[in-house]
C-alpha cells in the first residue's frame, strides 16, 4: 500500500495521544502500512505505572502485529484479591475473582492468555514497535485545535521544547486523549453513564514487602473502623495505595498512612510519586465525528475493575479501526466502512459499562436501583463479544450482545474461534491464518476459483485457506464444526479477526455468493452491493 505523502507537515492518519491505546493504533496502522503521525505533550510514560493487567484478546491482538510481551509478572493466574485490616494485621476474607468467571478470560479458547506487565513496562515496547513499522512520533507536542472539511483535517501543533507552532493535514484522526479528551469536548460530543464515582488519590511507594506476597494474594481491601484503602502491588517492588478521600498530604502523612495500611511502622517505605483522578463510568453518545475518531478514554471511560475493562477496551477500539482506515485510504473500501466503527464498538462499550455495575466491586456506587443485569463469563465479555453493523451480514437484533465464545460456533460477528491446527506443516492457531486481508476458509475447491476470480473484479486481496489441504487437523470435521459449515460451506474473516459472513453449504453460483457479501461487508467502492442482512 502507498500514499502520497506532500511534505513533512502530512500524514494520512493523526493520533492525538501518545500513551497505551494511542501507541496501540500507531502499531496497528503502521503494520496496514499506514503512515501515522502520534503527537503527545508528554516527552514518556507517566511515572504511575497505572494499568497492569492486559488481557487474552489484547495479547492476540499484539501478537498479531509482532510485540512480544514479556511473561507476566504476577503468573498465569488471576490476581488474588483479600478483604484486610491491614497488609500485615487481620485477614477477614478472600473475594472470588467475579461471579461471572474466574478470571481466565477464555485461555484455553485461545493460543495466548492474559499477562500480568505494568503500563510504563508496556508503552516503550509500544513505542518501538510503531517506530520499527514507520510511525513517527512526536513527544513534546501538544494539539492547539482541529478543524475539518470534506477532504481532511487540520490540526494546528505546538512543539513544547520551543514553542514553535505549525499546521499539520491529516486525512483522518484518531483522538485517544483520555478521559478529559479536548478533541471530544470541542467536537460537542456528550456523554452518558452512571457518571462520576469518586476522587481518587494514588501514593506508588517501595518497601520490602513480598513476605506477604506468599500465599498469592496481590490486591488488598483495607478495611479498618475510620480508614478504608486499597493497596496492590506491581510484583516488581513498588505498591500503590488508593484513597478515595481526595486529601492533599504532604510527605510525612504519605508515609504515615502507608504505615497504616500496612500495620507496621519498622518498615522502610521509599516515596516515588502521586497522583489524583477522577473515577467514572461514562460513554460517549458518538464514538466519530466526520473524519475524527474516539478512542479508549476518550470514548468511554470505564473505571479498573478485575475485569480489565479500561485501558484492554480502548485497545480493541484501536484494532477494529486500525484495518477500516487502512481499507479506506487505500481505496479497497468506500469511506462508508468507517461508519461500522461506532456502530461495533459502542455497544461494547455500554455492555461494558452494564457489567461493571452489575458487579460486586461497583455495585456500590448505584444510587438507584441495584442492577438487573446479568453477570456474564469473563471469557463472554473477552471473546464471545458481538458486532453488528454493516460490515457483518448475518447478525440480528435476536442474539446476545455476548456469549461464550464456544456457544457462538462461527457466527457472523463474533471473534473466529481458535483451533490448533496443522498449518503449511507448522502446528499453527487458526487465528494465524489472518494476517492484513481477509480470509477466505473452506473444504470445497470451488470456493478457490471464487475466491480468485471476486479478489480480481473487487480489488480486495482474498486469501484462501483450504482445510485439508493449507489447514489440516488430526480430527475430522472440527474445524467446520467450530466455524458453523459443512464440508461444502465457507466462512468470509475480516482482516481483524471477526466473522463477517458464513454460508453452511455451498450455493448454486459461489463466485456470485461470495463477491455480493464481500462488497457489502467491506463496503466496496466497485462490484455488487447488498443491504445488510445484520
Amino acid at each position: 500500500m502507498t500514499f502520497d505523502i506532500e511534505n513533512d507537515d502530512t500524514t494520512p492518519v493523526l493520533i492525538v495521544g501518545g500513551s497505551l491505546v494511542g501507541l496501540s493504533a500507531a502499531v496497528f496502522l503502521s503494520w496496514q502500512g499506514v503512515p501515522v503521525v502520534v503527537i503527545d505533550r508528554h516527552y514518556g510514560s507517566s511515572p504511575h505505572p497505572r494499568a497492569i493487567g492486559f488481557t487474552t484478546r489484547t495479547i492476540e491482538h499484539f501478537r498479531q502485529v509482532g510485540v512480544e510481551v514479556p511473561a507476566s509478572l504476577q503468573g498465569m493466574k488471576p490476581p488474588r484479591r483479600a478483604r484486610v485490616e491491614s497488609l500485615t494485621g487481620t485477614w477477614i476474607e478472600e473475594y472470588p475473582w467475579s461471579p461471572g468467571g474466574d478470571g481466565s478470560y477464555g485461555a484455553d479458547q485461545s493460543p495466548v492468555h492474559a499477562i500480568a506487565i505494568t503500563q510504563d513496562r508496556l508503552e516503550p515496547l509500544l513505542r518501538d514497535r510503531a517506530r520499527e513499522l514507520g510511525a513517527e512520533l512526536r513527544l513534546g507536542t501538544e494539539l492547539l485545535g482541529l478543524t475539518q472539511d470534506d477532504e481532511g483535517v487540520t490540526a494546528m501543533l505546538r512543539r513544547r521544547e520551543d514553542g514553535r507552532e505549525y499546521r499539520l493535514r491529516a486525512q483522518y484522526v484518531v483522538a485517544a486523549d483520555g478521559a478529559d479528551s479536548a478533541v471530544r469536548t470541542d467536537l460537542g460530543i456528550e456523554r452518558h453513564g452512571v457518571g462520576p464515582l469518586s476522587v481518587q488519590r494514588s501514593i506508588l511507594f517501595r518497601a520490602p514487602l513480598e513476605e506477604y506476597l506468599q500465599h498469592g494474594v496481590v490486591q488488598f481491601e483495607i478495611e479498618q473502623p475510620d480508614f478504608r484503602a486499597f493497596l496492590t502491588t506491581y510484583s516488581d517492588g513498588r505498591w500503590v495505595l488508593m484513597l478515595s478521600d481526595d486529601v492533599e498530604r504532604d510527605t510525612g502523612q504519605q508515609i504515615e498512612v502507608v504505615r497504616r495500611a500496612l500495620g507496621r511502622t519498622d518498615i522502610p517505605i521509599e516515596l516515588i510519586t502521586t497522583g489524583r483522578w477522577n473515577l467514572a463510568a461514562l460513554i460517549a453518545d458518538h464514538f466519530s465525528d466526520g473524519r475524527i475518531f474516539l478512542a479508549g478514554d476518550a470514548a468511554h471511560q470505564l473505571p479498573p475493575n478485575r475485569g480489565g475493562f479500561g485501558a484492554n477496551t480502548g485497545i480493541d477500539d484501536a484494532h477494529n479501526l486500525a484495518w477500516k482506515l487502512a481499507a479506506v485510504l487505500s481505496g479497497r473500501s468506500d469511506p462508508r466502512l468507517l461508519d461500522t466503527y461506532d456502530a461495533e464498538r459502542r455497544p461494547i462499550a455500554d455492555l461494558r459499562h452494564d457489567q461493571l455495575f452489575a458487579r460486586a466491586d461497583y455495585k456500590a456506587y448505584l444510587t438507584g436501583p441495584a442492577s438487573d443485569t446479568s453477570v456474564l463469563d469473563d471469557s463472554a465479555i473477552e471473546l464471545g463479544q458481538l458486532y453488528r453493523s454493516a460490515a457483518v451480514l448475518g447478525a440480528d437484533a435476536s442474539l446476545p450482545p455476548a456469549a461464550l465464545p464456544e456457544q457462538w460456533a462461527g457466527q457472523p460477528g463474533t471473534r473466529a474461534p481458535h483451533l490448533w491446527v496443522t498449518l503449511d506443516g507448522e502446528k499453527r492457531s487458526t487465528l494465524d491464518l489472518i494476517r492484513h486481508d481477509w480470509v477466505l476458509l473452506a473444504r470445497d475447491d470451488r470456493w478457490h476459483t471464487a475466491a480468485t476470480a471476486v479478489s480480481e473484479k473487487l480489488g480486495i486481496a482474498i486469501e484462501f485457506k483450504q482445510i485439508g489441504t493449507n489447514i489440516k487437523i488430526s480430527e475430522p470435521d472440527t474445524l467446520e464444526d467450530a466455524y458453523g459449515i459443512e464440508s461444502t460451506g465457507a466462512t468470509l474473516i475480516r482482516p481483524d479477526g471477526y466473522i463477517a459472513w458464513r454460508t453452511p453449504t455451498a450455493p448454486p453460483d459461489p463466485t456470485k455468493e461470495l463477491a455480493t457479501a464481500l462488497a457489502a461487508v467491506a463496503a466496496a467502492p466497485h462490484g455488487p452491493v447488498t443491504e445488510s442482512r445484520g
